[in-house]
C-alpha cells in the first residue's frame, strides 16, 4: 500500500507543470530593512522610484507581503495605499500588480474584463484558456473571496453562445489529471471525434470539441492533435480557423497553442503587443506580472528562439522610463 501511494505521489510530482520563474526568493531577505527602504523611497521629495523597483521586482509575492507587514508596523499605515499615493501610470500598475498573488492578480484582471460596459474578451480568453486546472481552481476560490461572487455566474452573465459554453466548461475545471499510462485507443477515438465533429461534416459539432478540449489532460491532448493529422488534411489549428469564427475561434486557438507550447503562446502575445502601434501596454503588463513567478524565464527563451532577439531588448526598444525599468527587472538578465 505504501509503495502504491509513493508511486502515485511520484507520478503526481512528475506531472505537475514545471516552473521557470524569473523572480525567485531573494537571499539574505530582511523585510524590516526592505520596508525601511520603501518608506524612505516614498518619503523622498519626488519619490525614489528606482529603489521601489529594485526592491519589489526582486522579491517574491510571499516576501513582498512580509515587507508590507513590516512597513505597516513601522509607518503605521498600509503600504499598498502609500504606493498608490506615491506612484502613477504604468509603473503604478506593475507595482500594485506585484502586491497581489498570481491568483489574486488573475482574478482581478478577469473581474475588470467583465465589469462595466462591454467585455474585454481578449483578457478573458487569455487567462481562462491558458491557466492549468490547479491555477483555475485557485482563481475561482480567490475570486469568490475578493468579489463575493461566483466566477461561473459572472462569466455566464457576460458572454453568450458557444463562446460562453467553452469558457464555462473550462471554469468548471473538469480536466483530467495526466496519467502515466498512454491510452492509444482513447487518443485515436478523440482524434477521430474531433475530425468527425468538424472538418468531416457540414457545420461544426461544437459541444464535442468543447468536451474533449476542456476535459482531457494536456499530455493526452498533445497526442490527440498528433493523431488528428492522420485523419484530417489540416492540423488542429487550421481546422479551428476553417470551422469557427470570432471569440470562439480565438479561444480554441489559444487552448491548442497552450497545450502545444504555452510559453511560446505567451512569447507570441508579447511580441504582438510590443510591435503593435502604441504598444499594447495592458497585455504586456498582464503577461509579465502574472508569469514572473511561474514561467517567464521559459517565455524569454521561447521569445529569443522565435523572434530573433531577446524579450529584454524588445522591452528596451518599445517601452520607456520607470515602466521599462520595472519590466526589464522582472524579466531578469538575458
Amino acid at each position: 500500500m505504501a509503495s502504491t501511494f509513493r508511486s502515485f505521489c511520484l507520478n503526481m510530482f512528475l506531472y505537475t507543470e514545471p516552473k521557470y520563474p524569473t523572480v525567485v526568493p531573494a537571499p539574505d531577505f530582511d523585510p524590516d530593512r526592505d520596508a525601511a527602504r520603501i518608506e524612505n523611497a516614498i518619503k523622498t521629495k519626488g519619490v525614489d522610484e528606482q529603489t521601489i523597483i529594485d526592491v519589489l521586482t526582486k522579491r517574491t509575492y510571499a516576501q513582498r507581503r512580509d515587507i508590507a507587514f513590516a512597513y505597516e508596523r513601522r509607518a503605521k499605515k498600509d503600504m499598498i495605499s502609500a504606493l498608490k499615493g506615491a506612484l502613477s501610470g504604468s509603473l503604478e500598475t506593475v507595482i500594485l500588480g506585484l502586491m497581489k498573488s498570481t491568483a489574486q492578480f488573475d482574478a482581478t484582471e478577469i473581474r475588470a474584463s467583465i465589469k462595466g460596459l462591454g467585455t474585454d474578451e481578449e483578457t478573458l480568453i487569455e487567462i481562462l484558456c491558458s491557466r492549468s486546472n490547479d491555477e483555475l481552481v485557485e482563481i475561482k476560490k480567490v475570486y469568490k473571496e475578493l468579489f463575493k461572487k461566483e466566477l461561473e455566474k459572472d462569466v455566464a452573465g457576460d458572454t453568450s453562445g458557444n463562446f460562453a459554453k467553452l469558457l464555462l466548461a473550462l471554469v468548471q475545471t473538469k480536466r483530467a489529471d495526466p496519467s502515466p499510462i498512454i491510452d492509444n485507443e482513447k487518443i485515436d477515438e478523440d482524434a477521430r471525434a474531433l475530425y468527425d465533429a468538424g472538418v468531416k461534416i457540414k457545420g461544426t459539432d461544437v459541444p464535442t470539441w468543447i468536451s474533449i478540449m476542456s476535459e482531457r489532460s494536456v499530455p493526452h491532448l498533445q497526442k490527440v492533435f498528433q493523431r488528428y493529422k492522420s485523419y484530417s488534411p489540416y492540423d488542429m489549428q487550421e481546422s479551428i480557423i476553417k470551422e469557427v469564427k470570432g471569440d470562439l475561434q480565438k479561444s480554441f486557438l489559444t487552448l491548442v497553442q497552450c497545450f502545444e507550447n504555452k510559453q511560446l503562446y505567451f512569447a507570441s502575445k508579447l511580441n504582438e503587443a510590443m510591435k503593435s502601434k502604441g504598444a499594447k501596454e495592458k497585455a504586456v503588463t498582464r503577461i509579465i506580472v502574472s508569469r514572473c513567478e511561474v514561467d517567464l524565464k521559459k517565455i524569454c527563451s521561447e521569445y529569443k528562439a522565435n523572434f530573433g532577439q531577446s524579450l529584454q531588448k524588445t522591452i528596451l526598444e518599445h517601452t520607456k522610463g520607470d515602466y521599462q525599468k520595472a519590466l526589464f527587472s522582472l524579466c531578469g538578465p538575458e
